[in-house]
Formats: structure tokens, sequence, C-alpha cells
């Protein structure tokens, strides 16, 4: 219960520093939503001086890679294309689609019929889904074209059988340029956060460890490494640059045992005490 006008720097960290935060992400973003009302009350004349601007942030903390196995991400689609209500069928071809393509939630939402080339085997990623909209750019601003592998192309088809029923069912909107529309009468889903529905329920039912569906994105790229590809290829694949994604996926660059991989190292005895003593 501080007048706006008193508020001072001093006074923001030491509240900050009183506080007990649960984690570095929430007391980053507590300190920034501080700062932008303070900003305002700057604009507004309120303040001579914003007295959070001199406030450092803290660190993101890095979220804990946790894919799931092949198996698992398997279990989910086969559970997903086993729904009840058949327009939600979609979502099992939507999940089939990023488990095994890589796609970051908001590209696979925004993905239309004309970026799909079958002839290529390609998906042309150039449009992510932002705040209910549309729009023409990927999250790094670069477009990219991504290989479809068997089970991405299968989910295609699934989609293609699904649009053909939907167009000649009932509903405020019977056709749409996207791939994936929502089992509701909507182009495509407006947000990200609206699959949890779908996804929250089938982990529940299966009794798996809850993860976001991001993770799909996770159980692609470390299935991709597992399986020995090359990791230049992986990364223009997910969008990703190649330090990017040895930093993240470091754990998961070889398949086989590490012992296995220090075998490779030629250092033995014998090579060592044949060398010339002086040298």
């Amino acid at each position: 219960m501080v007048r706006v006008d008193l508020i001072t720097t001093t006074l923001l960290r030491r509240v900050i520093a009183d506080t007990n935060w649960t984690s570095a992400n929430l007391k980053r973003n507590a300190i920034t939503r501080l700062a932008t009302i303070l900003g305002a009350a700057t604009r507004e004349g309120l303040l001579t001086k914003n007295p959070a601007e001199m406030i450092e942030l803290p660190k993101r903390s890095r979220k804990e890679i946790d894919p799931f196995t092949l198996a698992e991400a398997n279990t989910i689609i086969d559970k997903l294309y086993q729904h009840k209500h058949w327009p939600s069928l979609i979502y099992g071809a939507l999940f089939e689609f990023m488990f095994f393509t890589g796609l970051r939630l908001s590209e696979a939402l925004a993905v239309r019929w004309d970026v799909i080339d079958m002839e290529k085997r390609t998906v042309h990623v150039k449009r992510t889904v932002a705040l209910g909209k549309v729009e023409e750019r990927t999250k790094t601003g670069r477009d990219r074209f991504v290989l479809l592998n068997d089970r991405a192309l299968r989910a295609i088809q699934f989609a293609r059988e699904y649009a053909d029923r939907r167009r000649h069912g009932k509903g405020v909107v019977t056709e749409t340029p996207f791939v994936f529309p929502p089992s509701k009468n909507a182009e495509h889903v407006k947000q990200t956060s609206d699959l949890h529905k779908q996804w929250v329920p089938v982990l529940n039912e299966l009794g798996f460890r809850r993860r976001p569906p991001y993770n799909c994105r996770h159980t692609y790229a470390t299935i991709c490494l597992m399986s020995g590809l090359n990791p230049a290829f992986i990364a223009q694949q997910l969008g990703h640059s190649v330090q990017m994604l040895l930093s993240t996926y470091a754990r998961w660059l070889n398949s086989s045992s590490d012992w296995s991989e220090l075998e490779k190292l030629k250092i033995g005895i014998k090579s060592v005490s044949a060398e010339n003593p002086a040298s």
C-alpha cells in the first residue's frame, strides 16, 4: 500500500528479496510485469522515472527435456484415434503429425493444404498461430521444408478422409484450408492451449507422466538422434541451429552405450610404448 510516486528501486529490491519465489521464471515474470505497470505510470507523468528499470532480471531456468519413448508415442496416438466422438479423431492425426515431424504446436496448427507437397513428400513450414490468428511467419522468422516420413504421410491421409467427411456433414464450417481443423465449428484451432483438453485426459487414462504437448517435438528430435541421423539435418528439419540442437539434446546424441563409444578411442598401451621415448 505504497503511493506510486513513493515507490523506489530500493523498496522494490527489498520486497523482491523478502519474497519466497517458487522458481526463477516466476520471479522474472513478476518483475517484468511490474516494470511494465510502472513504465505506464511514468509515461502518464505519475513518476519521473521507472524504479524497476534498474532491477536485473534473473536468468530463465532451463526446463528439463522429458521426451516420450517411441512406444509411448505410438500408444498415445492409437488412443487418440479411438475417440468415440468422430470429429475429435482429427486430433489423433494432428498429434501423429507432430510426433513424427517435430513441428512446433503453433506451426502444426497453421498447416494448410497449399503447403503440402505429396509428390516431393514435404511440408513448407511458413505460418504460425499466434493470439488466435494465423501469421505468415515462423517463431524464428525463417521458413523451412520438412520431409514427410511414412507416419506423417499417414496422418495427412487420415486428414484428407476426415476433410471429405466433414465437407458432407453439418456445421457452420464444413470446408477449411487447414489440414488439422478443430472438431468444433471453426477453421483452425485458435491457440495451442486448446490442445490440452484433448491431450491431458489421454495421458491420465494411459497412466503416463504428465507432460505438455510440446514434448511431441522433443520426442521426434530424440528419436532422430538415437537413430543416428545427421545432427545438421535434424537441426534443419526442426528449425534449430546445430549448436542449439546439440546443447539441448546432448544426452540423446548416440543410441549406443557410453562404453562402446569409448572403445572407438584408439589409445592402446602398445601404441604408446612403441613410440620413440625422445619424441
